[in-house]
């Protein structure tokens, strides 16, 4: 297990906070976040939560038609959330210019990144989001990946 491979638990929705604030403790430093889960497991109410912990001052929600939302922070920094669900191909990312998100050194958050599985970047945390069998309870589950080329 990496460094930084940690799973939270949210017993239910007034806790959602208190989990941001622990989950961004620790991620602290900008990168790209790959969330997966199925339909309505709540990923993009996490990252609602996330941004609020970063400061966003922009209205946070789902980029679903427009694919990708540019938040500001209080501090002049930039968040990017992504929403690859409509996506029919991978090459459709290209045209978004996701490269230049992708290694700005801001925070990134990606939802549905199966959908261009084979263009995330090699050092990112994929964020695991499952729903208990209660149907409030949300483990979510983060996995550090540091790929790195073979080639040089």
């Amino acid at each position: 297990m990496k460094k930084k491979d940690r799973t939270f638990t949210i017993p239910s929705l007034d806790k959602i906070d208190q989990v941001a604030t622990e989950f961004m403790a620790i991620y602290n430093e900008p990168a790209v976040f790959c969330f997966y889960g199925s339909m309505g497991a709540g990923k993009t109410t996490f990252i609602q939560a996330l941004c609020s912990q970063l400061h966003v001052v922009d209205v946070v929600n789902s980029p679903s038609f427009s694919i990708v939302n540019e938040y500001d922070t209080e501090k002049g920094d930039k968040v990017y959330h992504f929403d690859f669900y409509r996506l029919k191909e991978e090459d459709e990312a290209f045209d978004l210019g996701y490269e230049d998100y992708f290694y700005s050194d801001n925070y990134c958050f990606v939802e549905w990144p199966e959908k261009i599985a084979s263009l995330l970047p090699l050092k990112r945390y994929d964020v695991k989001i499952s729903v208990l069998d209660d149907n409030s309870t949300r483990v979510i589950e983060v996995t550090e990946q540091l790929t790195v080329s073979n080639e040089q």
